[in-house]
């Protein structure tokens, strides 16, 4: 489906925070891997997390959820032979599974969407698990990808952080269930360290033991360890709240979103610095975060690796700021669901922004006056497009139409009705 947004100048209201995506798979997958029962309160509801639901339950976990939480018991280092894994187009999913089942014997991951998931490079997760004694059928590096496993071995592993964070965290999900101790170098540069620190946060949360360098780039992990059926709560979303910020930012507002820590350990949560670097008015009070917006941003420059899935939102935002914006070190947003850079780009320039791209940088012309619009957009079949393509269609002169907008449902599934119940004029379209 398609949605029309219409320039709205205003924004007022309130709305309670969606949890958070991250943190729910990573609250899944450890409740799973523990051997008693784990409750969760609440877990976001995403396509990303119910594809860890789906995929768990799978794997021989048992779940039973009501509207505030959801009861785990885990199969522990034991999951269920499974001949088939679908995780979707969630590609921390598929990551994470792919090093928890090498503890089955015979795995295949399927290729659900072979125009976005199906594109994307697992290659570097691939040669690590091998290290481990795993038996890989790669298919060039790409779904669908069999695993065979069923008694991987410790020891030194090399990984590479180039890409993705999330090919190490895989790692330190399943090491701590090895027999033997191992000892983790990451190699190059390692991309989202923060989201690594959530990775770290949720493993110490489960009871394992995990020493980690300072600098984040070696880990040595006991083996023999066992996960610790606990009880978790939820944080807010940032990731998705930044596109609702960025919407604050760019109109006349006066919103609040409940449930935000301000002292959060997201990495996300930069977009509430980087918005009041560009001069938005922004205030907390508790866990909640009240933005008064003037549609006035001044341009800035920001490292754009420390909060991955919040660049789209402040680029969206940085388009209408007066000055010249720099969001740079953001190599790793070409391999996503689409390519994040070009692709998005792409889109905005339709729209009528005046925008450069780099390898590793995304450089944006502001035009304080707003953007003509009045065209058809493509979303990629990528979530965070749509969000940040839906900000700037509402300082457009003109609608725009985003092409396939449902796809926000991979992350925000009722990101819509939020912009809907803060005045935005959005609507789908058949």
């Amino acid at each position: 489906m398609d949605v029309l947004v219409t320039p709205t100048p205003e924004l007022k209201g309130s709305i309670q925070a969606l949890s958070s995506k991250n943190y729910t798979t990573r609250y899944l997958l450890v409740a799973a891997l523990a051997e008693g029962t784990s409750t969760i309160y609440y877990p976001a509801h995403s396509e990303d997390s119910d594809a860890m639901r789906r995929c768990i339950r799978d794997l021989g976990a048992e779940l039973t959820e009501d509207e505030e939480k959801i009861i785990i018991k885990g199969f522990g280092s034991n999951p269920r032979d499974v001949r088939e894994l679908n995780v979707g187009n969630a590609g921390a999913v598929l990551r994470f599974l792919m090093a928890v089942t090498a503890l089955c014997p015979d795995v295949t991951f399927v290729n659900t969407y072979p125009d976005s998931l199906g594109k994307r490079p697992h290659d570097d997760l691939i040669v690590s698990l091998r290290q481990l004694g795993v038996e890989v059928d790669d298919n060039g590096g790409k779904l669908p990808i069999t695993i065979r496993g069923g008694a991987p071995k410790g020891g030194k592993i090399t990984v590479s952080g180039n890409v993705s964070s999330q090919f190490l965290s895989a790692l330190l999900f399943l090491t701590p269930l090895l027999p033997e101790d191992s000892e983790i170098q990451v190699l190059d540069d390692l991309k989202s360290k923060v989201v690594v620190g959530q990775t770290l946060e949720v493993l110490e949360q489960a009871g394992i033991v995990i020493e980690a360098s300072e600098d984040l780039m070696s880990y040595r992990v006991p083996g023999g360890q066992r996960y610790a059926a606990r009880t978790y709560r939820v944080q807010g979303d940032y990731p998705g709240s930044a596109a609702v910020l960025a919407a604050a930012a760019v109109t006349k507002s006066d919103i609040t979103i409940h449930g935000l820590p301000e002292q959060s350990r997201q990495g996300e949560r930069a977009v509430v610095d980087v918005l009041r670097m560009m001069e938005t008015p922004l205030q907390f009070d508790g866990d909640n975060v009240t933005v008064k917006g003037n549609g006035k941003l001044k341009a800035v420059e920001f490292d754009g690796d420390a909060a991955t899935d919040a660049v789209l939102a402040m680029v969206a935002a940085a388009v209408f700021a007066e000055g010249t914006s720099r969001f740079y070190n953001v190599e790793n947003l070409r391999y996503k669901e689409c390519d994040r850079i070009t692709d998005y780009l792409n889109e905005l320039r339709k729209a009528g922004a005046e925008v450069e791209e780099k390898r590793d940088e995304i450089i944006v012309h502001g035009k304080p006056e707003g953007l003509e619009g009045g065209v058809e957009i493509n979303a990629h079949y990528d979530h965070r497009v749509i969000m940040a393509l839906t900000v700037v269609g509402l300082r457009c002169r003109k609608p725009l139409l985003i092409r396939d907008a449902h796809h926000v449902a991979k992350s925000y599934p009722i990101y819509f009705d939020h912009l809907q119940a803060l005045g935005a004029n959005v609507q789908w379209q058949e």
